[in-house]
């Protein structure tokens, strides 16, 4: 089993408010004191926050239901009840939060150390020494906590990469990906080998790097969801580059390049303004007369020929990347 998780379901619940206090001063020496009673506390949030370190949100999907605490109520001589504890959730930077009902966006984790409240807890009821007045000494009543929220959310996950692979199933990505990187994906030959997105860190010329993302194959109609499309198009919304990969032996380089451009418009329009590099894999099998033939139909976007088993044009391809990014 994986344990990259990207998409999770959960229950929130917050705190409810603790209820004020409606406490009369007694003493000794003021039998008939006036009302003392103190305010009740605020129920603990349900708060997400960054955290830099994480890459899944694997630890989420065995807590199905989460709980704040209570707020406390009010106490007597004007004592403030204690506030409910929050319930902290660290997820991965990339983390969008949304209402599981109308599938609105709450917010979006991007940063370390950001926090978001995904479920307010209630404010605390007010104590009976808030509604003295003039005319009315006594009051012997206060406000009530107001209630804790509650609600399904659900929680993806969007790889944050600089380079983002695009391309149909066994155009070499992931080959691509380890021989450029140290990261080991899973090796196939034939369609959806890889089943999640693969992170890798690229070394560039003076120990400068950059992550490169290999995002599962698209097929045409991914934006329907077809194959396992629209999981892995989200991947590709936070790429700021898209490395487009078409292996040389494609019957039509052109027409493959432009259904997986369709297919990211169709998704989502503005994927389409990203800057695009093509780089046309297994081309080790090419002579020259072959790349200029290619060379004639390609779409008109920065390209390179590489091959990663013979280890050809790669330096070249960091090249490009390095200054698409810069």
């Amino acid at each position: 089993m994986s344990n990259f998780i990207d998409y999770v379901k959960i229950h929130c619940r917050s705190g409810k408010g603790g209820a004020g206090s409606t406490y009369m001063r007694r003493e000794k020496f003021i039998p008939k004191g006036g009302p003392a009673g103190g305010d009740g506390g605020r129920g603990g949030h349900v708060i997400l926050k960054g955290n830099e370190q994480l890459w899944t949100l694997l630890p989420l999907k065995y807590r199905k239901h989460i709980k704040a605490d209570h707020g406390e109520p009010g106490g007597r001589n004007q004592r403030h009840g204690a506030d409910g504890k929050d319930e902290i959730l660290e997820v991965p930077l990339g983390t969008v939060v949304k209402d599981a009902e109308t599938f609105e966006v709450i917010g979006e984790i991007s940063e370390h150390g950001q926090e978001l409240i995904v479920m307010e807890g209630g404010k605390g009821g007010k104590g009976n020494v808030h509604f003295k007045s003039a005319t009315r000494q006594t009051p012997r009543y206060a406000q009530p906590g107001i209630p804790y929220k509650e609600g399904w959310v659900i929680l993806e996950l969007k790889v944050l990469a600089d380079v983002g692979l695009v391309g149909f199933p066994n155009a070499g990505k992931s080959t691509l990906l380890s021989v450029l990187s140290a990261a080991t994906p899973e090796i196939a030959d034939y369609p959806f080998t890889t089943l999640v997105p693969n992170l890798g860190i690229v070394a560039y010329r003076d120990y400068r790097s950059f992550v490169m993302a290999d995002i599962p194959g698209i097929i045409e109609g991914a934006h329907e969801g077809k194959g396992l499309g629209l999981r892995f198009l989200r991947h590709i919304e936070r790429n700021s580059v898209l490395l487009f990969m078409v292996p040389a032996d494609a019957d039509d380089i052109r027409q493959e390049y432009n259904i997986l451009v369709n297919e990211l418009q169709q998704f989502n329009p503005e994927l389409v303004d990203k800057p695009r590099l093509l780089a046309i894999s297994k081309s080790d099998m090419l002579d020259d007369e072959l790349k200029k033939e290619i060379r004639a139909d390609l779409p008109e976007i920065p390209y390179v020929f590489i091959s990663s088993v013979a280890q050809t044009g790669l330096t070249e391809l960091k090249d490009m990347i390095w200054k698409e990014l810069n």
